[in-house]
């Protein structure tokens, strides 16, 4: 099926099973206690999954350049037998990895260095609370030294190659960007001078690696900034690059400040593998590409029009560590894709929390005992009943049935998925689909005894003779107490997702957490019209000012809630940009509000003190949420010394959250 994912590249002396990279990714961890046993764990799995090439998340070539106090600094040969026992690992499963060498720059995290972050100008970056001092010309060539030596430290620990971080806005990138270097000196100024920096590294890695060892090369094919480094530039810095010693070419895309998303969900699969593209029509190297490809269907397609020589993956082998040995033995409806969903990898590193995934919680804790393979070991067999087929409940059947475990679902919908149905709608999340498709193959893989359309109840439960019953019943929205709100045009926001409303052209959602957020872009945004839009430009029937009329629809929607932030509970890395698009649509924010009463033509707030009257022929509510475990007390009463678990929304409501949904399907499931 898959003809040019398994075909064997050379990169310098180091050849690659298959055309496939799991890229860069900070775990979180590496600094930490026992960390490089932890990083050994997560990097072991990946190797027995048969990855082409890992590439370790970011290590500092000094103290200053670490991204913050969880990073590992190779700055000292002490760090060679620190780290040997990595590779030697990566290796005993059959793996290959490489080294990434990184300097911050900027965005050094002074808070965990304890050092003042440093650039080639001292202009502050717009996610740092530090600005960075100059870097003096003896400080440059010294730290193009550091990554020299940190390069021969990483072949002398045992790795089978070195990857130079030049992108993402990191500090080689930020001397390129005639936008953060301002220097008048030999290192800015030009794009000679710019660029020196960069290739001097390279140049001087390759001398002391020697000249079979290989080296990648991350740099920016885009840095989506404003007035930064252009086309031509980029063209002539990746040859420059090949002229000092590269062996391959990964192109990244974008800055960490940047306004425009390059990896959430709503970012096409693919939309910037042209990018690599057009850049190795420069150069005589190989060239990898990156961001939002998802699947092993989609890296392939790349790989066959030839826009690029390699595929990096990061984030799906978060998701799925196996994907390319499921692929190998024609098991892709096993594979669990990554959604892009951002929850527990980037939201985490951002946050300070070790990364792992939604839809696989193992992530990050497979040096664990309680996520080892020997916690789905079966000691003693049960009859298992769990009432509920979201994410919680979905998980926990899949983990306990590959126990052994007999499983017996019910779920009071027609089809399974939960709140993961809701999700899947909303514009820009229909990849959520495909969690649902993974376990809907799952559940028939396993055999599971699955009751649709079946509200069960506790006499039924305890007439099966069930040994072990799991509530995943999710949770139901709180009903506010407010004047008028039982008038007709007043509906739930599940009533909208069932389409079971009126929808007019003044629509005022009470409550303005994700779930309203994501109510609002299912209101504005239409997919289908997307697709129609763009094919009737494509055959010039319509202008593209006619074609963004009709993908986004003309309503006057007001967000407003009693406290907090607009859009809380949406990650770190993808509230901004989903903030900002509402703004971009004309959605009118409010926190802070105190409802008065809602009548038939409007909503009627206090608002900083005064009264405001906000037209409404529709008013929606997604407000809080409390959990829906009625079933507990039941089966207390009828059969109180009936193991009963009770998991996801139905053990604390909150935000629909399937990140712990999941990750409590997957807990429970290793501990019966």
């Amino acid at each position: 099926m898959f003809h040019h994912i398994w075909k064997p590249l050379t990169i310098g002396q180091l050849t690659l099973p298959n055309r496939i990279i799991m890229g860069s990714m900070h775990l979180g961890v590496e600094g930490s206690e026992n960390g490089i046993e932890k990083m050994i764990a997560f990097y072991q799995e990946r190797a027995k999954g048969g990855v082409g090439l890992i590439i370790t998340g970011g290590i500092a070539v000094n103290k200053e350049g670490a991204g913050g106090k969880d990073f590992l600094i190779l700055d000292s040969d002490d760090m060679i037998t620190h780290l040997t026992p990595l590779p030697k690992a990566v290796h005993d499963k059959g793996g290959r990895i490489a080294a990434q060498l990184f300097h911050a720059g900027r965005y050094a995290d002074k808070q965990g260095t304890g050092l003042d972050p440093v650039a080639p100008s001292p202009l502050q970056a717009r996610i740092n609370v530090t600005p960075p001092r100059e870097l003096s010309e003896e400080e440059i060539m010294d730290t193009i030294e550091h990554f020299a030596k940190a390069a021969l430290r990483a072949k002398q620990a045992g790795f089978d190659a070195v990857e130079i971080m030049g992108s993402e806005g990191y500090l080689i990138n930020q001397f390129l960007s005639p936008i953060t270097n301002k220097r008048t000196d030999q290192w800015g100024g030009s794009f000679e001078n710019r660029a020196r920096f960069g290739t001097l590294i390279a140049s001087k890695v390759r001398e002391v690696v020697g000249e079979s060892f290989p080296i990648i090369f991350r740099m920016s094919g885009l840095d989506l900034m404003p007035n930064s480094t252009s086309w031509e530039e980029t063209i002539q810095f990746a040859k420059g690059l090949e002229e000092n010693g590269i062996d391959a070419l990964n192109i990244g895309i974008g800055w960490h400040e940047s306004l425009v998303p390059t990896i959430a969900m709503f970012v096409p699969r693919g939309a910037y593998a042209w990018v690599a593209e057009e850049i190795k029509k420069h150069v005589n190297l190989p060239v990898i590409v990156s961001n939002r490809i998802n699947t092993l269907d989609l890296a392939e397609q790349i790989l066959f029009e030839g826009s690029a020589d390699l595929v990096s993956m990061a984030r799906p082998f978060l998701a799925d560590p196996f994907l390319l040995e499921k692929a190998s033995l024609n098991k892709i409806e096993e594979i669990k894709t990554c959604v892009g969903c951002n929850q527990a990898c980037l939201d985490h590193i951002f946050s300070g929390i070790p990364v792992s995934c939604v839809v696989n919680p193992k992530a990050g804790r497979e040096w664990m005992s309680d996520w080892t393979d020997s916690a789905t070991k079966l000691i003693d067999k049960k009859k298992i009943a769990i009432v509920g087929a979201g994410p919680a409940g979905l998980e926990a059947a899949r983990v306990l049935a590959n126990k052994g475990h007999e499983i017996v679902l019910f779920e009071q919908e027609q089809a399974i998925g939960g709140q993961l149905r809701i999700a899947k709608m909303i514009p820009g999340k229909k990849e959520w689909n495909e969690t649902i498709t993974y376990y809907e193959n799952q559940m028939k893989k396993d055999n599971i005894q699955l009751n649709l359309g079946k509200k069960v109840t506790a006499s039924e439960l305890i007439d099966k003779n069930i040994n072990h019953v799991i509530l995943a019943t999710g949770s139901k929205m709180q009903r506010p107490e407010i004047k008028g709100i039982d008038y007709p045009h007043v509906y739930s926001y599940s009533d909208i997702f069932q389409r079971k409303a009126s929808l007019g052209q003044n629509i005022v959602i009470i409550g303005a957490g994700g779930i309203a957020v994501d109510l609002t872009h299912f209101l504005l945004e239409s997919e289908m019209m997307a697709d129609a839009a763009k094919y009737l430009m494509e055959y010039q029937i319509m202008d593209s000012k006619k074609a963004n009329e009709l993908t986004y629809k003309k309503r006057n929607i007001t967000m407003m809630r009693r406290k907090g932030k607009i859009g809380s509970g949406i990650g770190i890395t993808t509230r901004w940009a989903v903030i900002s698009r509402l703004k971009e649509l004309g959605v009118n924010m409010l926190t802070g509000v105190e409802y008065q009463e809602i009548t038939d033509k409007e909503v009627i707030i206090l608002y900083k003190g005064k009264e405001q009257r906000i037209p409404a022929d529709t008013v929606i509510l997604a407000t809080g949420q409390e959990s829906n475990n009625s079933l507990l007390q039941e089966l207390k009463k009828l059969k109180p010394e009936l193991p009963v678990s009770v998991i996801g929304g139905a053990n604390v409501a909150s935000d629909l959250d399937a990140k712990r949904a999941i990750y409590e399907g997957a807990k429970i499931g290793r501990e019966i």
